[in-house]
């Protein structure tokens, strides 16, 4: 499938925007919360980036050029907005909190990272095709290999001597990894816990 022209500039425009709103954002507040000592916006961007992680998993799949990538990038963008918005008790509190510069920042913030993975989510559904193709084959088609192009780049900038095949078999590792703590949250700790963050 030939990829479109804009295609590629849109995918690097889209891999900024995350490295923005997905990293260096929740990275500033995360500090900023911790200082301040706002317990219930630490406690939320904790769980943000246990959930978020997923995309860095997403990275080295498409790095060691897995198909599975695609899924787990497009399920990630999910997760977030669910991630941010699912506690009643944390969303309570912050309410709670008196007005402050740090509570409008991340109420800014909340807001715009789910407006954007929810529209990345959208725009990213015909990629998911590509999940469904062979590695050799994925690579060799111009609109899944525009998907790729980013990773790649990030594997050249910070693991230049380090093989893709291996970097891929990492990420493989860490998807197992949350896969075991994901089926663990849902079936035993969602049950007893609910849609509150802290034991009760």
């Amino acid at each position: 499938m030939p990829s479109p022209s804009w295609l590629s500039a849109a995918v690097w425009v889209d891999y900024r925007l995350a490295v923005l709103f997905t990293v260096v954002f929740p990275i500033a507040l995360l500090i900023w919360a911790f200082v301040e000592k706002s317990e219930p916006v630490q406690h939320l961007l904790i769980i943000y980036w246990r959930v978020a992680s997923l995309l860095a998993v997403t990275v080295y799949l498409f790095i060691g050029a897995l198909p599975i990538g695609f899924i787990t990038g497009w399920i990630a963008r999910l997760l977030i907005p669910v991630s941010l918005w699912f506690w009643i008790d944390l969303n309570e509190e912050i309410v709670e909190q008196r007005p402050s510069p740090l509570k409008t920042a991340f109420t800014a913030w909340r807001w715009a990272v789910s407006i954007y993975s929810v529209l990345g989510a959208v725009a990213q559904i015909p990629s998911l095709r590509c999940a469904l193709l062979e590695s050799k084959v994925m690579k060799e088609d111009a609109f899944c290999r525009t998907w790729l192009q980013p990773p790649w780049g990030f594997r050249e900038l910070f693991h230049g001597g380090t093989p893709a095949y291996s970097l891929g078999f990492i990420g493989l590792l860490l998807l197992g990894i949350y896969v075991l703590y994901l089926a663990y949250f849902l079936f035993f700790r969602l049950g007893k816990q609910g849609r509150f963050a802290s034991d009760r």
